[in-house]
Order: C-alpha cells, then structure tokens, then sequence
C-alpha cells in the first residue's frame, strides 16, 4: 500500500533524524580520546631533540668544568704547601749531597785535621757578588779570587753595606760553578741562609771559612777543573719571602 508522500516523510524523517542525530552526537566522543592518544603517542620533532641534547651536553660541560676546576684548586693548595717546604728541605738536600753548585754544609773536625793537601793540584777560587732588585744594599767580595790546593783551609771576605736610613734585614743564596764541584767545596763558616741585619750606613765584613776535599783530586770528572766560582746573592728579609732554589751552572 503506498503512503502519501507526507505520511512516509513524517514516517521516514523521524528515523532519519534519529539516525543523524546519532551519528553526529556520537562521532566527537569516539574521535576526541583517539585523537588526545594520537597527540600524547606523537614523536618529537627534531627542535624538541636537539634542544635537549644541548641542554644535556650543556649539563656536561659544567660537571666537568666544576671537576676541572675542584682539581686546579687542590693543586693550588698543595703547590703553595709544597712551595713553603721544598726551599728548606732542598736547601737541606743540596747542603749534604753537593747538589746544584752548592757546596756542602757541615765538615768532618777530625778530616779538616788529618787531611793531607794535594799541592801538586793548584785551583782558583773566584768570588762573585750579586744583590737582588728587592734589597738596597751595595755588596762585593773583598778578593776577586785566590788559589789553593785541595786539602787545605782558606779564608775570604764579602762586604755588604746599607747605604740607606733604615734598617735591613738581608738573606743570601750561593752556588758553586761548575756544579759537580760542589760536593767537594766545603765551608766550614759561612753566613749563608742567614739573618743578616744592617742599621741605617752600616758596612761589616763577612768570612768564609772553607776547604776544597782530597777527594777532588780523584774524581776524573774533576780532572780539567783549575777554577772554581762561589757566588753570593742577597734577598731582602720579609715575611713570606720564598728564596730562589740553587742553580744549575755548569762552564
């Protein structure tokens, strides 16, 4: 039986309509989780990667820079400790092996008595006389050189003088050129490593008592040797003042 055309629209919308309204009512809720799914599951991009890789190497960096910098401070520390004891103990250490031109501290009395000088071995001692740029002192040795014979004691003179108007206290260094004779240069007075206080315009003298050993003669490096050079250098006196280690000569 066929309906009016009125009578099967108003039949056939309502389901239509419901059918619509279905589909159209229900397609955001089942697309909005798909779609938050797929945002949330998407991949980085390739700005997001690279960003977080310099932030990591940034990261990096500063570990090691804070690392870097924590060992250059223990080693600062123990280089300033390391600088107040190495002058006293190497000067120790050079004192009793001969090491770097300096002669050696101390003496045996009874060797300084009973040793026999070799005179058929003559040897020039020079002097010499140097004032570091933080001391206003004149200061020169009293002979410019003198000759002896290992074995046997000599004696020599330096001068220093304050020409200034005020105190100064001074202390010197010394070396022995060349430096392999140094173990055999011994003095037994010295004023050396030593305090030494001028009053304003003061001038004294200042020995060293010393003797080349026998033994010189035997060593044949020592065989060309006919001159040795004792050097002096002053250094004003100050709190903290770190004198300069012995040096390495050689003619």
């Amino acid at each position: 039986m066929l309906l009016p055309p009125s009578l099967h629209c108003r039949r056939a919308c309502p389901l239509l309509a419901g059918c619509v309204r279905t589909l159209y009512s229900g397609r955001p809720r089942a697309l909005r989780p798909l779609t938050e799914l797929l945002l949330r599951r998407r991949p980085p991009s390739r700005l997001d990667a690279r960003f977080r890789s310099r932030k990591s190497q940034e990261e990096e960096w500063r570990n090691r820079n804070r690392t870097v910098l924590t060992y250059i401070a223990a080693a600062g520390v123990g280089m300033i400790g390391l600088s107040y004891a190495s002058v006293p103990l190497y000067r120790l250490y050079c004192q009793a092996t001969g090491l770097g031109g300096t002669a050696v501290a101390g003496h045996n009395a009874d060797q300084v008595e009973t040793m026999k000088p070799v005179r058929e071995r003559v040897i020039k001692v020079t002097f010499n006389a140097d004032t570091h740029a933080s001391i206003q002192w004149n200061f020169r040795p009293q002979q410019t050189e003198i000759y002896v014979v290992p074995g046997e004691t000599a004696l020599a003179f330096y001068r220093a003088k304050n020409p200034t108007d005020k105190p100064i206290i001074g202390i010197s260094t010394y070396n022995v050129v060349p430096f392999d004779a140094g173990q055999y240069f011994n003095k037994i007075q010295c004023f050396c490593f030593e305090e030494q206080r001028l009053n304003p315009r003061e001038e004294v003298d200042m020995p060293v008592f010393f003797y080349i050993d026998p033994e010189f003669d035997d060593d044949p490096r020592m065989a060309r040797v006919d001159t040795i050079t004792l050097s002096y250098t002053f250094f004003e006196a100050k709190e903290g003042q770190q004198l300069p280690l012995p040096g390495y000569s050689h003619n």
